[in-house]
This record gives C-alpha cells, structure tokens and sequence, in this order.
C-alpha cells in the first residue's frame, strides 16, 4: 500500500526483505545502509533476537530520481528467519508493499527456501493480502561459494514463474544488492500509475493481471498460529532527515 503526500510531492514504499535464517537479508540492508548518502538515509535500527537481527532504515535514493515528478522514498526491514518469530513476521509485512525473497543458494538450505516461500504466502493470506498480486522479487544470493545450485535448478525447486524478476547476487560483496533493490522499485512503481491521481494517504498495492502461482495452495497453510511464538515488539524506523522539499 503505497503511501502518496501530494504536499510533499512523495511516495512511500515499504519493503520486506524475506528467507531463511542467515540467507543473506540483513547482508542486503546493511550494504545498502552502508553505501548510500548519510544525508539521504534514515538511522540503521537493529532489533536483535537469539540468533539473527532485524534491521529498519528509511532511505531516499538519489540515483532512482524522480517518478512523475514524485520522490520516492523506501522504508526497507528484514523479517526474522526463524520460524519461532512468526507473529514478528507478520507484523513486519503489515503494509508491505514490496517483498524481496532472498534465496540462499547452498544445497543444505533448499528445503529452508521452500519452507519460507510457503510461509510468506500463508501470512501475506493471514494479512488479507493476495501473494500473486504482490509485487516481488527474487534474489538468489550466495553465489560467490563453491557449490551452490544453479539458477534454474533453484527455480524449478521454488516453483518460480519466469515472469517473476530474479536476480542473482553475492550480498556480501555487493553483487547485485542495488540492482536487485531498483528492480523491486520498479515492480512497486507498476502499481502507482500516475501518483497525482492516487489519494493522499495509503492506497493498494495490487499488481495489475495475475501472474502464475509461485505458492502451492496446498501448502501455504501448512504452519499455522504457534503458542511458542517468542514474538517482539517491531520499532518505528527514524524519519530521514528533511532534503529540501516540505
């Protein structure tokens, strides 16, 4: 749900950056984080849990420019890995407007990438958020080690459609960090169409078409609400600092 202010001529996305634990999400932010102008990005806040953190920051990119004469503005978190921080998840994609799902591409973890596709669909469907009408994007990451499966070994595992953009990076050298977060831009970009006709405010973020299903209806619900969810309270990300424009 891009959020529009016509006052300030702007428009707001909020990505997720979904995966298995240690798949390379915070990796993707914290590169981000690192490599963009201190003035046109917003503090970098950890919440950190037993075994991973989950990072918020604001970002205004310089090099996206101008859409229509709006900026754009990015509001960029990780989601736990863990199963064990579900209902912290959900609350993270509340809003969401774009998902980065970042694959890790090492044998031992295919079945954790198959496990987390099918957990976001079944909590974007628990938000009241259709996945195949979700902006998204898929970045298989890792792929600077010895051994890693190939491209389309791991999408023919995932059920990826070709129409779905995917990627392939090295997060932690940066390979395909900035590309993989200026494609899902685009992607969210789709959705807005001429930003001076929104309303101020929120409005759905909704793909236009349908594209083929990359969630096994039969399996998005198999995780279902857990008592032992270690759930946390998810901080506001800090605004940025203000770039001219009121």
């Amino acid at each position: 749900m891009p959020s529009v202010s016509h006052r300030k001529r702007e428009i707001l996305f909020k990505i997720v950056y979904y995966g298995p634990g240690l798949g390379g999400k915070t990796t993707n932010l914290e590169f981000i984080h690192a490599h963009s102008r201190p003035d046109r990005r917003g503090k970098l806040l950890s919440l950190n849990t037993a075994h991973e953190r989950t990072l918020f920051f604001d970002l205004l990119p310089v090099d996206l420019g101008e859409f229509k004469g709006y900026e754009v503005r990015l509001h960029l978190c990780t989601v736990p890995g863990q199963i064990a921080y579900d209902r912290t998840r959900r609350l993270i994609l509340r809003g969401v407007d774009g998902v980065v799902f970042v694959v890790d591409s090492q044998p031992a973890q295919l079945d954790a990438n198959v496990e987390s596709l099918e957990n976001l669909a079944a909590n974007l469907r628990r938000l009241g958020i259709e996945p195949n009408r979700t902006p998204v994007v898929v970045q298989y990451n890792k792929r600077d080690l010895d051994g890693v499966l190939d491209p389309v070994t791991l999408r023919g595992a995932l059920g990826i459609p070709k129409n779905v953009p995917q990627l392939e990076a090295s997060a932690r050298y940066g390979k395909g960090v900035f590309e993989t977060l200026k494609r899902i831009v685009r992607e969210c970009l789709r959705v807005v169409g001429d930003p001076k006709e929104l309303k101020e405010g929120r409005s759905p973020s909704i793909l236009p078409g349908h594209r083929p299903s990359m969630y096994p209806d039969h399996l998005v619900d198999r995780h279902s609400d857990r008592d032992n969810d270690h759930s946390v309270t998810v901080p506001r990300a800090p605004g940025l600092p203000r770039t001219g424009r009121q």
